[in-house]
């Protein structure tokens, strides 16, 4: 079905006046096309969370509390702080558990720590609101195997700067925030030289004496499970982290019953509670919509677990994924095709734009994808399909307009000197010579697109577009391995998929041709 509908794009680029294309617009439809479900869902309360346990529990704690009044949906695991803070300010969700001192500091960008009523003064111009203390504090803090802190006498972060040869693993986001590593740094004066870990592998690297310290939140299951020594932050560098709503102002208005019900939230959730309920996820392998349901009607006997390998494959939300991670990649190597092959007729036909054409397309696939996301959030004003089909589409251009101008070079000039000489015109020759001899390699360049597209799309479920990239998300974020294979082998599957459709339209393609 893929290869059926790109090769009918091609022969739709065929026929194009190249002087008339208009690229963006046709990919604005297919990104309109793409996002229109979205649109029919306006008024429904979009809740937001980051790529770790807590976030992930919390946020489906609002969702569930939320869709008891209206309806709600929770778009999960959209990232760190800045891509879920963007998407808050656009609009593309409308509350997130966030923590005060991440508020003041790392998003207002304090200096030291202020009071609440001094942030909402300044989030109100940007629509924003922060309230709702739901009842536990979790700070930063840096810990250690707790054998090697008794050995070494390493109790507080002022003893840990006498030990410049012990190896930190540090989140990559606490390796950049205001009120992470840079300011820590400063103000024990540390001598080591940390490497970034995901936060969801670090206990595993500190559990396989990988690195010897790791930064972690102080309701982390595995604390207590691993016996970890938590080092005193003896100079009080870390602020307080109470848990609290990010939201925007108008979600009272827009969902009264909704608001009301997430306000009754209200200091429920203790620190004892968030502990027992990461331990449940991390631990006892129970989803996160069972944690949350579980806490929120108190069924303290509820049991269930996540099935192994199998159940996690083909669970109930398999072909929501599938039809997603397809839907992405069609439409992006749609829209490149369509861009492409005009792209790569003009630097075959123009040698002085040749050398410009490729040198852009070269580009644009060297920007990492999560930091072109993250450009795209802003600019694009909204999170999910529509940044990213254009990070994918932007992504597939390079192979197809590379192959399209490669196989239009190949055509013979003596070829193309009798086709002017029978009487056609450069536009017939270009749709019944050129582009039908070229055809093998452009369908290459096609095949190479798609195949990367399929890959490069697990990344769009850090925006929350969705795709197999959500299992990974999830996998990454609990160190769960099939959860992550769940994910990463749907996505290979269908990359052979995608290789094997266009290897039996290559063969059909010349059959046509000799048959």
């Amino acid at each position: 079905m893929i290869a059926a509908a790109l090769y009918r794009l091609l022969m739709t680029a065929a026929s194009i006046n190249i002087r008339r294309t208009r690229v963006l617009p046709v990919f604005m439809a297919l990104a309109a096309f793409a996002g229109c479900h979205n649109a029919a869902a306006e008024e429904v309360l979009r809740v937001g969370s980051k790529r770790f346990t807590e976030s992930y529990i919390l946020g489906e704690i609002l969702t569930q509390t939320a869709a008891a009044h209206s309806g709600a949906e929770h778009r999960q695991g959209l990232g760190n702080t800045a891509i879920v803070f963007e998407a808050l300010k656009a609009g593309s969700i409308d509350v997130y558990p966030e923590y005060i001192g991440t508020i003041d500091l790392e998003i207002l960008k304090h200096k030291t720590p202020t009071t609440l009523a001094a942030i909402n003064r300044e989030l109100a111009p940007l629509g924003l609101g922060a309230a709702v203390n739901l009842g536990f504090n979790n700070t930063y803090a840096l810990a250690m195997r707790a054998a090697d802190s008794e050995q070494r006498n390493i109790h507080s972060l002022s003893d840990l700067a006498r030990h410049a040869e012990l190896k930190l693993g540090l989140s990559h986001e606490f390796l950049g925030r205001a009120d992470g590593w840079p300011g820590l740094m400063q103000r024990y004066a540390l001598p080591q030289q940390p490497r970034g870990l995901d936060h969801g592998i670090a206990y595993e690297a500190l559990a396989n004496r990988q690195v010897d310290v790791i930064d972690i939140y102080s309701t982390d299951a595995k604390i207590r499970k691993l016996g970890l020594q938590v080092l005193q932050d003896d100079l009080h560098y870390f602020p307080r982290y109470d848990a609290v709503l990010l939201y925007r102002l108008d979600i009272a208005s827009r969902f009264p019953q909704a608001w009301r019900a997430l306000q009754g939230l209200e200091g429920r959730i203790t620190a004892t509670d968030m502990i027992a309920m990461n331990a449940a996820v991390e631990l006892d392998g129970k989803t996160f919509s069972e944690v949350a349901r579980s806490y929120l009607s108190k069924d303290k006997t509820n049991d269930a677990r996540r099935t192994g390998f199998w159940g996690k494959l083909f669970d109930e939300n398999s072909w929501r994924l599938t039809r997603q991670h397809i839907t992405l990649v069609l439409l992006s190597v749609a829209a490149a095709a369509i861009a492409g092959i005009p792209l790569g007729i003009v630097a075959a036909f123009v040698p002085r734009l040749r050398q410009g054409v490729m040198a852009i397309v070269g580009i644009l696939q060297t920007i990492p994808s999560l930091a072109l996301l993250a450009m795209l959030i802003p600019l694009l004003g909204t999170i999910g399909t529509a940044p990213a089909l254009i990070a994918l589409f932007l992504y597939a251009l390079l192979p197809i307009v590379r192959n399209t101008c490669i196989g239009i070079g190949q055509v013979p000039a003596g070829l193309r000197l009798a086709a002017l000489g029978l009487g056609l015109t450069r536009w017939n020759r270009l749709v019944y010579i050129d582009l039908p001899l070229a055809m093998p390699v452009i369908l290459a360049g096609l095949k190479t697109a798609a195949v990367m597209s399929v890959g490069t799309a697990t990344i769009a479920a850090f925006i929350g577009a969705g795709g197999y990239g959500e299992r990974i998300a999830i996998g990454l974020a609990l160190n769960d391995h099939e959860m992550l294979l769940a994910g990463a082998i749907p996505a290979a599957v269908l990359a052979l998929a995608t290789q094997l459709l266009f290897e039996l339209l290559e063969r059909a393609m010349q059959r046509n041709r000799f048959g």
